[in-house]
């Protein structure tokens, strides 16, 4: 995996596990007009396109998406927003280990 798409794997978890907090990421959102659930979208649009290059998993980052769509439901969003969080953190760190090209 490039440095790139482990960066913004690993900017994109941190961005959705601060949505998932309880009452906190949910106020943060609506304070700035639902700005950031667009900024997470193209995130995450930018992580799946340098996945892609990289041959890597997008899962996490397609549940991003879906996420930052569903976001402005309360109760859904702050769902998909956790369950997101943790495939993303899995990806991160089952992807930065070093496997051997084929």
């Amino acid at each position: 995996m490039s440095n790139i798409s482990k960066l913004l794997k690993w900017i994109t978890f941190t961005l959705e596990a601060f949505f998932a907090i309880p009452l906190i990421g949910g106020a943060y959102i609506l304070s700035h007009g639902w700005l950031p659930l667009g900024i997470a979208l193209l995130l995450h649009i930018a992580a799946i396109i340098s996945l892609l290059k990289d041959r890597r998993s997008i899962i996490g980052n397609g549940l991003g998406v879906i996420a930052s769509i569903v976001g402005i439901i309360p109760i859904i969003g702050w769902l998909m927003h956790g369950i997101t969080a943790i495939v993303l953190l899995i990806e991160a760190i089952t992807g930065s280990r070093n496997r051997p090209q084929v």
